[in-house]
């Protein structure tokens, strides 16, 4: 199955919430086994973890979890998923390496996710953004040099503004008292 939706990309926490869209079809990829198993060959987790209810629920789950911390600040439901996990360190000929253990595999993915979240805001908080089109539910990194990028993809909703100001500026003002012979 191709990837249905219209924006992707994005670093893995930010990917999830990105599951679900509005548009002229709006979508989730998480409806159903198959999404689950896009999403997972997306993140090369397609061999390690199982499509199956289980890996649905915690992707759910870890979903809801994640907006609501980046949009209510709402931290409980991130820290639950959280706990399904943590990250063994060990070293090797080739150096450290990080090994993510999770206490049932259906959770491994959206432990990751949230794992990810909390790399993102360590980093640059202020870059996890939600698209700025009033009718957009989709997230991004701005990875802009001066992190002023205000939507998800300049081809869509960004042009989609532009037309709708360009419009607005071009429309000509009705009178509302108009003259009566």
């Amino acid at each position: 199955m191709r990837d249905p939706r219209p924006h992707s990309g994005e670093p893995p926490a930010l990917d999830l919430l990105n599951t679900r869209w509005q548009g002229t079809e709006p979508g989730d990829l998480l409806t159903d086994l198959d999404g689950v198993r896009t999403w997972l060959t997306l993140l090369d987790l397609a061999d390690r973890v199982p499509a199956d209810p289980r890996t649905l629920a915690a992707l759910r789950a870890t979903r809801s979890a994640l907006h609501d911390a980046v949009t209510r600040a709402e931290y409980a439901p991130l820290n639950r998923v959280l706990a399904h996990g943590r990250v063994r360190r060990e070293l090797t000929e080739a150096g450290p390496r990080e090994i993510p253990e999770v206490d049932d595999p259906a959770w491994l993915p959206g432990w990751l996710a949230a794992d990810d979240l909390l790399r993102l805001l360590a980093a640059a908080p202020q870059r996890i953004r939600q698209c700025a089109h009033p009718d957009c539910v989709l997230f991004f990194y701005d990875t802009s040099k001066n992190g002023t990028r205000r939507w998800h993809s300049m081809a869509t909703c960004g042009n989609r503004a532009k037309a709708a100001r360009h419009y607005a500026k071009d429309r000509p003002v009705q009178n509302s008292s108009s003259s009566s012979r």
